[in-house]
């Protein structure tokens, strides 16, 4: 009796000062959350892959100690050939070391890069999975799918500026002989600036576009690309030539 007595003592006291005050985390639930917005899009003849950082572990806490991503790549074969479950099946194409992006564009938490080299006809499928300074890792993200498909040509623009807009113009070009028109978007950049912003929430059914939203004193370059559906798939041609506008003095 005095021994259980003693033996339930001691265990009280070991109990108290483990300190703990809630249920263990298991190491598994400290990894990153999955990435889910993971997502491909067609500009040209190449593809642009895109994703979130996640902000939270597993478990729902802060993400700490985030560095970097690792993005995998597997063709999709036919269906009696395909196997996602395969160990061959994806390869690593890029490793993402948030201290040294090299061709890798952030913005914010936002992650992209320009994927080359793809050939038409054929489906690519992405996933990422995000990593820990210790090596930990997060689950595959969502899945990103998509066709490489002949895209459409760029259209041929021309820019007339006023004192309180620049007007766009242009001409469509032929979309391939399967493509089907979407629209047109809008791209402006300052001159001498390296990166465009799309002006144009949805494409423009329209042929024209004038931009109201400008500072005086500053040229602008404009691009518009022709976002055509083609084989399932809507893709964008490479931007049209550059046309130069900006607010003119009034008379």
């Amino acid at each position: 009796m005095i021994q259980r007595v003693l033996l339930i003592a001691m265990t009280v006291l070991v109990l108290a000062g483990c300190g703990r005050k809630g249920p263990l985390v298991p190491p598994e639930a400290m990894v990153p959350a999955p990435i889910t917005d993971l997502r491909t899009v067609q500009q040209g003849e190449r593809f642009i892959v895109s994703w979130t950082q996640p902000g939270r572990e597993e478990a729902g806490g802060p993400l700490k100690d985030l560095a970097g991503f690792r993005v995998f790549q597997r063709e999709v074969l036919p269906p009696q050939e395909d196997c996602e479950e395969c160990p061959t099946a994806y390869k690593l194409i890029r490793t993402v070391d948030l201290e040294y992006l090299q061709d890798v564009v952030r913005a914010g938490n936002a992650y992209s890069f320009v994927e080359t080299g793809l050939d038409t006809g054929k489906t690519y499928q992405y996933k990422v999975i995000a990593f820990k300074s210790d090596g930990s890792e997060s689950k595959p993200s969502n899945l990103a799918r998509r066709k490489k498909v002949t895209p459409p040509l760029p259209p041929v623009v021309q820019a007339t500026s006023s004192p309180t807009s620049v007007v766009l113009h242009w001409e469509a070009a032929a979309l391939p002989k399967d493509g089907t028109l979407v629209g047109y978007q809008v791209y402006r950049k300052k001159a001498g600036t390296a990166a465009p912003e799309l002006l144009t929430g949805k494409p423009l059914q329209e042929a024209s576009f004038e931009d109201l939203h400008l500072e005086r004193g500053v040229k602008y370059d404009y691009t518009v690309r022709t976002a055509a559906k083609v084989g399932g798939e809507t893709v964008e041609s490479e931007p049209s030539a550059a046309v130069t506008g900006q607010l003119t003095e009034p008379e």
